[in-house]
């Protein structure tokens, strides 16, 4: 009886898998996956894709008191890229690009590399407090600086008359160029040392001491073994940068108030885009005007990751 059972068993265990077994469990296993997938899914579709959907269906058509709403096709895309308001802002925040981001990239760099080189409690605090700015609102962090630039209350105010000057006028136009780059590479710089730093983190310490036995000090351990390893995070980090700065919004709106008329309505696309829609109800040609940055933003950036694919090690 035992021996037979365990002969039944034994057939069972050893006898082929029946035809479109295994395509069952796959099948199977999809559908409990897409079951996991589905709240995500709805959530994006509901919040993302379907606003996107109708936005870009809104940039097709123009709304007038006198003609009323009508399909108007790419005319809106095409007053865009001839308008000097969207033109202007576009080569505004370009330059906040070819200056702020190497601003921001070399805080952090810097900072990433030092920290590494560290192995004390002193290391662990000094992260802590380089990171604290990003962990602040962008909101909060703007009115702030604004206090600390104001030129009649703040601390620079305060400063320069002890000693008898005038102080100087951080939000003023000849000024508010860099006092924008000083409040974003602030406010950023410490989120990408800590992108840096874990990408340092990551070297096998063997390989700094085969450097070090090679007779390699700090600075060529850094520039010719630390940055090429982790090149591939700092495109990353560039790539975050450019993204960012190429929507260039929440700071010059919140400055706006203060800066005395060195910031307009149209100071960087979003802002011109914001102030369409909600000052002059032109929502159509607002979301052609978005549409039409996310498009420059995409190009710039796939532009970037070509260019740096090989010395990244990206494909």
């Amino acid at each position: 009886m035992e021996a037979t059972a365990a002969s039944a068993v034994r057939s069972r265990r050893d006898a082929p898998p029946r035809p479109g077994g295994g395509a069952r469990l796959v099948r199977r296993r999809q559908r409990w996956g897409w079951l996991f997938v589905a709240p995500f899914a709805i959530v994006f579709a509901i919040f993302l894709v379907l606003p996107l959907g109708y936005a870009f269906g809104m940039s097709l058509f123009t709304s007038t008191l006198a003609t009323g709403t009508e399909f108007t096709g790419v005319a809106n895309y095409v007053k865009a890229f001839t308008d000097p308001l969207f033109l202007e802002g576009m080569l505004r925040v370009l330059a906040y690009a070819v200056v702020m981001i190497p601003a921001q990239l070399l805080v952090a760099l810097v900072a990433a590399l030092v920290l590494d080189t560290l192995a004390t409690r002193v290391s662990k605090l000094s992260r802590l407090l380089i990171f604290v700015p990003y962990a602040i609102p962008v909101v909060i962090g703007a009115l702030m600086w604004s206090f600390l630039y104001s030129p009649r209350f703040g601390p620079a105010a305060t400063i320069f008359s002890m000693v008898g000057l005038d102080a100087p006028n951080f939000l003023a136009a000849d000024s508010i160029f860099g006092s924008l780059v000083n409040i974003v590479t602030w406010q950023w710089a410490g989120y990408y040392m800590i992108v840096i730093y874990a990408a340092l983190r990551s070297i096998d310490p063997t390989i700094y001491e085969a450097a070090r036995i090679d007779g390699a000090n700090g600075w060529q351990t850094a520039t010719r073994i630390k940055l090429p390893m982790i090149s591939s995070s700092m495109v990353m980090v560039i790539t975050f940068a450019l993204i960012g700065t190429l929507q260039f919004f929440t700071e010059p709106v919140v400055l706006r108030s203060v800066a005395q008329g060195a910031i307009d309505a149209a100071y960087t696309p979003n802002m011109y885009a914001f102030s369409l829609a909600f000052s002059y109800s032109q929502f159509n040609y607002a979301s052609a005007i978005a549409f039409s940055l996310g498009a420059l933003v995409f190009a710039g950036s796939t532009v970037f990751l070509f260019l740096t694919r090989k010395q990244s090690g990206l494909k």
